[in-house]
């Protein structure tokens, strides 16, 4: 089975000489840069399998890349981890908002990076294995292989994260979810996040939603669910 492409984006040659080397030697296929012009080039003509993103770069920083990309409608399906020395809780809920699927701080352990790779790989393996999969609930509809939500039939623009923690309450009407299991469902266990990141996430879901954002119910000291009424899946 051929092997995952990764690109690696980062200012810092030592930090690029030691990424690539425990990822060739985990027998990935890699390719690395040092700028983000030239990376949002790379993603839209090569359309890596994954991407480690570095935030502080010259020119157009990750923050700005990731905001592109998950814009993007040919490159929003990609998943992204963040790797910076930047590791304040603002700086992790702005990753968060921003679509970014793991975010991992330097220093860092070489292990620890590549098990995280992996499993944000096999998220994004099981996304593309249902991607085909509509789901609606009350007047909301969830269409997973265009990245579509339309509500009474009128589309709403959400981000990555945004689209990922509806389509996980829609697909569990009635349940009740604390903030870390929506993350861990949306993210996996081991992602670094903080209950107010759940919290900004479903505030602004409840925004873009419009009447229907009350469907997503707070749950005193547990955390959200979805109304449960009438769901099928088509």
């Amino acid at each position: 089975m051929k092997k995952p492409y990764i690109l690696i984006v980062d200012d810092e040659e030592d930090i690029l000489e030691l990424v690539q080397y425990n990822l060739k030697r985990e027998g990935y296929q890699v390719s690395s840069l040092n700028s983000g012009e030239e990376a949002i080039r790379n993603v839209k003509e090569k359309k890596p399998d994954l991407i480690l993103l570095d935030l502080m770069l010259p020119g157009i920083d990750g923050y700005e890349i990731c905001k592109l990309l998950k814009r993007d409608e040919s490159t929003q399906h990609i998943p992204i981890i963040m790797l910076t020395a930047k590791g304040e809780e603002s700086d992790i809920v702005t990753g968060l908002e921003l679509g970014a699927d793991d975010y991992i701080t330097k220093p860092f352990s070489p292990k620890v990076l590549v098990a995280r790779l992996r499993t944000v790989l096999r998220r994004s393996n099981r996304r593309e294995e249902t991607k085909s999969a509509v789901i609606s609930k009350h007047n909301i509809t969830i269409d997973t292989s265009r990245f579509e939500v339309t509500v009474d039939g009128q589309p709403v623009e959400l981000t990555a994260t945004e689209f990922h923690v509806l389509n996980f309450l829609v697909r569990h009407p009635g349940w009740v979810f604390t903030r870390s299991q929506i993350i861990d469902s949306v993210k996996g266990t081991d992602y670094p996040v903080t209950d107010r990141s759940v919290d900004v996430q479903i505030v602004g879901l409840r925004k873009k939603l419009g009447e229907a954002g009350h469907y997503i119910e707070t749950v005193r000291g547990i955390g959200y669910r979805m109304k449960d009424e009438d769901s099928h899946v088509l």
